[in-house]
């Protein structure tokens, strides 16, 4: 089934869709006909894209999901698609690891998955047809120093993809995960910055770092994962991690 059949007319929800992975990701569906919502506590970059419905929410808060999907539902819908995208990411040593930093950080990149997809659940589920697609990490495979807390998150939003993706087995509902290494964002600019600002390495040394830490060497690209993500949308895979870049199923 091509993306283009498979999102026509269909409502998808993007989360941290206001920049970076996200935008991405709702600017691609949205290019293949489908009505897109994006959740996010800002909407900056998406305000000029008349196609993208916008709303504002934090995805710790149970009852501002819960709000915040009822208004995308009044403009666009019972929720056929949804992309858990957002998150964060903070570093530092295990010692350093506060515990407000270790909450806050499993709240927004775990529980707002977990809040967000019961959420839509109930749409697809009386729809007998839906798809989910968590956006976890390389980080959520593996390890990496001064990351206990955001691979922990990672970690589990990648149990948590195939946890329900058991549950709806066979039931035209799918659930899957994609692992991007480093990419092209915001998020990497701040890591490139935090590692000149604490080794004195230049900028040009510190990406080139980070692309050597990633699978095929070199730092991916919005439009691959958005790519990624399409491609599990338009298919009936089921329980898959994605790495990006290089395709690998996990």
């Amino acid at each position: 089934m091509s993306s283009e059949s498979a999102l026509g007319g269909k409502h998808a929800v993007v989360t941290g869709g206001a920049r970076g992975i996200g935008l991405g990701v709702a600017s691609m569906l949205a290019d293949r006909g489908a009505r897109v919502s994006i959740v996010s506590r800002s909407v900056r970059e998406s305000q000029h894209d008349p196609r993208l419905f916008r709303a504002t929410a934090d995805v710790t808060v149970e009852d501002q999901v819960v709000a915040t999907f009822n208004l995308c539902r009044k403009e666009n819908g019972p929720i056929d698609i949804l992309v858990n995208n957002s998150g964060i990411a903070e570093s530092a040593p295990l010692t350093r690891t506060s515990l407000a930093m270790w909450a806050q950080i499993l709240s927004t990149n775990l529980t707002g998955t977990f809040l967000c997809a019961r959420e839509a659940a109930a749409d697809m589920i009386a729809a007998k047809w839906g798809r989910i697609v968590n956006i976890a990490s390389t980080a959520g495979l593996g390890g990496a120093p001064y990351l206990a807390a955001y691979c922990a998150s990672k970690h589990g939003v990648v149990g948590f993809t195939r946890a329900i993706a058991a549950e709806f087995e066979g039931t035209g509902i799918t659930a899957n995960a994609v692992c991007p290494g480093y990419t092209e964002t915001d998020m990497m600019r701040k890591a490139i910055a935090n590692i000149s600002k604490h080794t004195g390495a230049g900028e040009d040394d510190a990406r080139a770092h980070l692309a050597r830490s990633n699978p095929l060497g070199r730092i991916a690209t919005v439009e691959e994962v958005a790519d990624s993500v399409l491609d599990l949308i338009a298919s009936s895979r089921n329980g898959d991690a994605v790495i990006v870049p290089g395709g690998d199923v996990v």
